[in-house]
């Protein structure tokens, strides 16, 4: 089954929500980074929200970064969306203990920590890009983007994430869901939709169950009832070709590259965000020093 995501709102035009199953594209970044299981779901989070967040910022050719930086065993995870809510990633120590709240439930927080920042790079296609950054509260990524919006963007949301490893250390299930209210949304919607919240409970019971996105926004939005958009087909999908890396290593300086011309050797590339190697032999390397 592909990965997908799909937009709503409210009949009453209050409340708007996205949803999304991310069970592949978690899969794949997982198995290319190589991490562990704490990892694995701290990681697959940053991917589900950040797909999400990406979608639904819709500006043509545009991007957003989200990273986390908490001070815990994995490190920095940095995680870039398209505005199609396809998304690439890396995490700084991918093969982290297993810490567990009990038995069977991954501490995601004790891994990402909480001494640190989740920080939002959205590039609108404008001079500069918007960058906020937002003290992390929890570590378990979905508070911290609830956090996030209502301190940097002033917007009460919910977001709930959920990234189910199983035994055989592959992921079973993850996905989430991101809901906002609008200005103007009257105490009774604030109070049926956070009963509804409530009422829907974790995300990862509910993909255990077989619910889709479609499902679980009704669950959560309840009486309020959905009006649905078009789905939105999402991968991991890295953006790196032989050029761009070519522009990558011109930008280490003519000393560096004559040094690696002398070594004789191939020259190995590894993208960050998949498992690409491009290859230089010491004659492409003299050609790139040419064009330099």
């Amino acid at each position: 089954m592909k990965d997908y995501l799909v937009r709503g709102m409210t009949m009453d035009g209050f409340v708007k929500a996205v949803a999304i199953r991310s069970t592949e594209l978690v899969r794949r970044g997982a198995q290319i980074q190589g991490t562990t299981p704490n990892a694995t779901a701290a990681f697959g989070r940053c991917l589900t929200a950040a797909s999400m967040m990406g979608n639904m910022q819709k500006v043509e050719n545009g991007s957003m970064t989200l990273q986390v930086r908490g001070g815990g065993p994995i490190g920095t995870i940095t995680v870039v969306s398209d505005p199609e809510g396809n998304v690439r990633g890396c995490v700084t120590e991918p093969k982290v203990p297993l810490v567990e709240k009990f038995p069977g439930k991954l501490d995601v927080g004790a891994t990402v920590g909480t001494d640190g920042t989740l920080t939002i790079i959205r590039d609108l296609q404008m001079k500069e890009p918007y960058i906020g950054s937002t003290p992390l509260i929890s570590g378990e990524i979905g508070d911290d983007v609830t956090a996030y919006f209502a301190q940097s963007e002033q917007t009460p949301t919910a977001c709930a994430l959920g990234v189910l490893v199983d035994r055989d250390q592959n992921v079973k299930v993850a996905g989430g869901y991101l809901v906002q209210l609008l200005p103007g949304a009257p105490d009774d919607i604030i109070d049926r939709l956070e009963a509804g919240i409530q009422r829907a409970g974790a995300v990862t019971p509910m993909l255990e169950a077989g619910m889709t996105p479609e499902d679980i926004l009704g669950q959560v939005c309840g009486d309020l009832g959905v009006l649905f958009f078009e789905p939105q087909e999402v991968e991991y999908k890295c953006y790196c070709t032989r050029d761009r890396v070519e522009s990558a290593l011109i930008s280490l300086g003519r000393k560096e590259l004559e040094e690696i011309v002398a070594e004789g050797k191939t020259f190995p590339v590894e993208c960050q965000f998949c498992d690409t190697v491009y290859e230089f032999t010491p004659e492409d390397i003299q050609k790139l020093l040419k064009n330099a």
